[in-house]
């Protein structure tokens, strides 16, 4: 999986969780209730076509044009499911939480777009909070402050509370790349 560009390493490390869930599944169907469940919320918060190519794979397709005419994170997503059927070693570790240095741009660029009112912003942000919640540890306190950032708030010492080093690194590099797209928008 390291052979990837670092933008797609991070959405795929992001939403590891669910593409494990859905390569787990294949083999192990007494995880279809857990699937089903996280696909419909998922449909409900905007991701119809990423949802309806998953539900091609558990019904068997596993044709390359699974992933055309999808967003790039999208297309990032069946692509990991995909190489992960073929090759479960690709598969990314949910526990691993993202590096600071990559997350950091893009979860800011979709903050600052949710923060002025780009609702596909706000539904990928609600998504991502969603898998982050479920990685557990600094993940989980991540996406419980995403509403706040939204928001506006960018007090360090408030978003940062609870947080371990890795944490704070994270919170940190988020806010610097907010001051610098506020600032490049001035």
């Amino acid at each position: 999986m390291n052979k990837l560009p670092p933008q797609q390493l991070q959405v795929i490390q992001v939403h590891a969780s669910l593409i494990r869930l859905v390569v787990d599944t294949l083999s192990n169907p007494q995880l279809r209730p857990q699937l089903n469940e996280t696909l419909k919320s998922s449909a409900e918060n905007g991701w119809q076509s990423l949802v309806l190519r998953i539900y091609k794979i558990m019904e068997g397709d596993r044709s390359d044009s699974l992933a055309k005419n999808l967003d790039k994170e999208d297309g990032y997503i069946i692509d990991a499911i995909l190489r992960g059927i073929q090759n479960p070693s690709t598969l990314p570790d949910p526990q691993k939480s993202a590096q600071a240095g990559m997350a950091a741009p893009g979860i800011a660029h979709m903050i600052h777009q949710a923060g002025i009112g780009n609702t596909q912003a706000l539904t990928l942000l609600s998504h991502m909070s969603e898998q982050m919640s479920q990685a557990g540890g600094e993940m989980t306190l991540l996406a419980g402050i995403m509403k706040k950032l939204i928001d506006g708030e960018r007090d360090a010492e408030i978003l940062n509370k609870g947080m371990d080093d890795k944490g704070i690194a994270l919170v940190d590099s988020i806010l610097i790349e907010l001051t610098s797209l506020q600032n490049s928008l001035n």
